[in-house]
């Protein structure tokens, strides 16, 4: 079923990238995970890759708005994100899957996701066809009357996933979604991630270089807060040599890259 579009959708937007950082400086506790990053990222996949402790997960949760910036600036559709900008209509428009995330264990799938619809200001009279939508796309429909606390791990994954999605975000952020899944729902998943990165700007940091390969038009490879690399699955790829640690052209092109960095 087709979605309303509202007149905001349909307006020419008054900005060039979905996310822009200049000089991003972002700290998660003592240390500054994030330290002069440049990024620009537009409509399409972009697999975040990197190392443990590369900074992965603080520049997911700062484009999340949960972490602001210490210095350096940084845009998501347009908007600055900064300690004095009120960011609830951005946050309306954002999809945000933490590697771990909370819920109400006696929820059903469809109460878990409808809650999450409300928090995210969906309009009342459009939350049920969003959040049905939502479970079918990843493939809970058969499952959605069922409380949370008797699903699998993968099960909760792709419940967070549908959460992520109920309101058709312009930019989707997702840590680790692929954590728990099996080989045929990572397929699945990686269909899904096309279908969303034909309209909307979609980042997913994950430590599995064939999900970049399969299913990312845009590969970003961090390493000690900065930016190390960015370019096409292809162009990782080409990176590499025969002598390069790893199983494939991926594999070899990333860990070429982090030698170069100083991180492998």
């Amino acid at each position: 079923m087709a979605r309303a579009v509202n007149a905001a959708e349909v307006a020419p937007t008054k900005y060039a990238w979905q996310v822009k950082a200049e000089g991003l400086r972002v700290r998660a506790g003592r240390t500054m995970a994030v330290d002069g990053l440049d990024l620009r990222l537009g409509r399409g996949v972009h697999g975040l890759l990197g190392p443990n402790g590369a900074g992965k997960t603080t520049l997911i949760r700062s484009l999340a708005t949960v972490l602001r910036p210490v210095s350096g600036t940084l845009e998501v559709l347009g908007s600055p994100v900064s300690g004095q900008v009120d960011l609830r209509g951005l946050r309306r428009a954002l999809g945000y899957l933490p590697q771990d995330f909370g819920y109400y264990k006696r929820f059903t799938v469809r109460e878990f996701v409808e809650y999450m619809a409300w928090l995210k200001e969906v309009p009342k009279r459009d939350i049920p066809g969003a959040v049905q939508r939502a479970v079918e796309r990843v493939g809970l429909a058969d499952r959605a009357d069922d409380r949370m606390k008797t699903l699998s791990g993968g099960m909760v994954r792709r419940a967070g996933i549908a959460q992520a999605i109920v309101n058709d975000p312009e930019v989707l952020l997702l840590d680790e979604p692929t954590a728990g899944l099996d080989p045929g729902q990572r397929v699945r998943f990686r269909e899904l991630l096309q279908e969303l990165g034909s309209d909307s700007c979609v980042v997913v940091s994950t430590h599995l270089v064939e999900d970049v390969a399969a299913a990312c038009t845009d590969v970003v490879l961090v390493n000690a807060g900065r930016l190390v690399f960015q370019g096409t699955p292809d162009d990782l790829a080409a990176a590499g040599g025969p002598d390069d640690v790893g199983d494939s052209p991926l594999e070899r092109g990333y860990s070429a890259l982090l030698g170069e960095a100083g991180g492998w």
